[in-house]
């Protein structure tokens, strides 16, 4: 089992920043790619941006390719996201995500979850 717990979600502005983060426990951190998702509401959950489980590769949907930036530090085990010049269409759950076989696009692909933080943004 693999623990994940979002933190860094809140209320900004358009053009604004946000760092999330994600602190997993439980089985090897680094053993994992993860991803970041996110779904606003009557939406399906889209997957935000992903890193390997090394950080050497990385995947952002073309919404974000720019803005958001996603990193990890296997000796802290947690995983970031950084997201600057927001956009009020960012606003979403966004929930991380731990995967055994390497990063993909579904949902399915993913074995562990967090509950999700909620980013909000106003314009």
């Amino acid at each position: 089992q693999v623990q994940l717990v979002e933190s860094g979600g809140g209320l900004v502005q358009a053009g604004g920043s946000l760092r999330l983060s994600c602190a997993a426990s439980g089985r090897t951190f680094s053993n994992y790619a993860m991803g970041w998702f996110r779904q606003a509401p009557g939406e399906e959950r889209e997957l935000v941006a992903a890193i390997s489980w090394s950080g050497d590769s990385t995947y952002y949907a073309d919404s974000v390719k720019g803005r958001f930036t996603i990193s990890r530090d296997n000796a802290k085990n947690t995983v970031y996201l950084q997201m600057n010049s927001l956009k009020s269409e960012d606003t979403a759950v966004y929930y991380c995500a731990a995967s055994f076989f390497g990063y993909g696009s579904s949902r399915n692909e993913y074995d562990y979850w967090g509950q999700g933080t909620q980013v909000t943004v106003s314009s």
